[in-house]
């Protein structure tokens, strides 16, 4: 029931704040905020009960339409759990970082928990129907919070993010109901349920097709090199706190469809595409990383960098050694925290000088000394830096994928002076140099903006010198997963 209430609260939650009076502004902010602290709440719990190497826990079974063989099934192991305590925080923290949102304010908040549901089922969802519609569900609040409350070009950022993910949903959809008639002819009987259908050995041919249609559905969501052009403008025109979810979250999707379907069902057809997903995984490291370089936006700068970190999510999934799917997965949700910061930081900036122009914004430091430092922190574990999170995921992700793809880690680990480069370059431009006279006056980071922030860097910095604290939930099911694929 625990998993049933994450989900479904935040529904209640929309409907309430929907049908909140408009003018108790401050009412409805307040409902919002404890609808998204009480899935929050459940998941750290679930944490304190959690068994790793247990398989599926917490799993929630009830006859859907029996007839078709669609199940209301509910299920989280060591990969997608990590994945909603990320969700139910980032969540909390983007509500609490919206509280000065305008036009609209109870609209906006109404989507924004319609938007948590959606992103909670994918993860805990076991049935392939439940899993699209939630699928599908996540795109239609993203839409409006991009279109409504977005930047001057948000019509266009959002419309190019619906068609670009419906396409991919769709050629997903095509593999889901090819996966359920050839299932139903090797169970004799139908079924939607993923466990049920990874015990299937399906025939090599059918494996690569059905392995191509959901591989272009999931590419596109990470966004995997050459389908990512529709991101830099989502988040360019997104709102702060959209930004942080579908840099933290919605991404993430797609590498868990990878881990959760693509993987475990069609291991014959991951291995024999494993090589092509490692070379664009190391493209899209390698193209993120010179783009972000040469971005006059600090807010572009950003969205690039998440092209080139979500490549070394591809590599691990492709290299499918568990060291590689352990970097994988952390790297998942440290990226999910260090983005979110950074979009968080991107936002308080623009909310004070309407500007996230680079060459506008010298000397923060000398005038914003709070904001400067939690900058520098979010930057140092962007690139990297020894004892941040962001550091052992891409370390555990290159020594996975070594004894596989040699030549491809020793070319993407360029990627690391790379991301050095454009990080400590922004920096110098942002934090150093003479105080522009318009910013001295900008008042420092306010307490509810520390408030965002503070859990992340906490996190960040824990797991950075105590990765256990993540990988003893996340291994046991990942050995499972490589065992499954055979290393590739």
């Amino acid at each position: 029931m625990l998993l049933t209430l994450a989900i479904f609260i935040p529904l209640a939650g929309a409907a309430v704040v929907a049908l909140w009076p408009r003018h108790d502004e401050r009412g409805f902010k307040v409902a919002a905020l404890i609808t998204t602290a009480i899935p929050l709440a459940i998941s750290i719990w679930m944490a304190t009960t959690f068994q790793p190497g247990g398989g599926m826990q917490f799993v929630e079974r009830a006859a859907w339409v029996p007839s078709l063989g669609i199940n209301y099934i509910l299920g989280v192991d060591g990969i997608s759990f990590p994945m909603v305590f990320l969700t139910a925080l980032l969540t909390f923290l983007a509500c609490l970082a919206s509280w000065q949102i305008s036009p609209r304010p109870k609209d906006y908040f109404a989507l924004l928990l319609l938007l948590e549901t959606g992103m909670m089922g994918v993860f805990c969802a076991l049935d392939y129907v439940l899993f699209y519609v939630f699928w599908e569900l996540v795109l239609v609040p993203m839409y409006f919070l991009i279109g409504i409350w977005g930047g001057p070009r948000r019509e266009y950022a959002a419309i190019k993010f619906f068609i670009y993910t419906l396409l991919g949903s769709v050629v997903m959809l095509v593999g889901i109901l090819a996966m359920y008639f050839a299932g139903a002819q090797a169970l004799g009987r139908p079924t939607f349920d993923m466990l049920a259908l990874q015990k299937v050995q399906f025939p090599f041919r059918f494996q690569l097709w059905v392995f191509l249609a959901l591989y272009f559905g999931f590419a596109v969501k990470v966004p995997v090199f050459p389908f990512h052009t529709w991101l830099p403008d989502a988040h360019v025109e997104a709102p702060t706190a959209v930004s942080v979810l579908l840099a933290g979250i919605l991404l993430k999707m797609g590498t868990y469809g990878f881990m959760r379907v693509s993987l475990p069902t069609f291991p014959d057809a991951a291995a024999y595409f494993s090589y092509a997903i490692a070379v664009l995984g190391v493209i899209s490291m390698i193209y993120g990383a010179f783009v972000a370089m040469w971005q006059a936006d600090l807010k572009k700068l950003v969205a690039y960098s998440s092209v080139s970190h979500m490549g070394y999510v591809m590599l691990g999934i492709a290299s499918g050694t568990p060291m590689a799917l352990s970097g994988a997965v952390f790297q998942m949700f440290s990226h999910g925290m260090i983005t979110g910061m950074l979009f968080l930081l991107v936002g308080m900036i623009y909310d004070r000088a309407h500007t996230r122009e680079i060459a506008k914004l010298s000397g923060l430091y000398a005038t914003l000394p709070a904001y400067g430092i939690i900058l520098a922190f979010a930057s140092f574990a962007s690139l990297g830096l020894p004892g941040l999170s962001g550091f052992v995921a891409e370390l555990l992700v290159l020594l996975g994928s070594f004894p596989v793809y040699r030549t491809l880690v020793i070319i993407g680990a360029a990627t690391i002076v790379i991301t050095a480069g454009y990080m400590l370059w922004m920096m110098q431009r942002v934090l150093m140099g003479r105080s522009r006279p318009e910013l001295e006056s900008l008042p420092d980071v306010t307490g509810r903006e520390l408030a965002t922030v503070i859990p992340l860097i906490v996190l960040i910095a824990v797991l950075g010198v105590y990765p256990r604290l993540l990988l003893d939930f996340t291994n046991p099911a990942l050995i499972q997963l490589a065992a499954r694929v055979g290393g590739m």
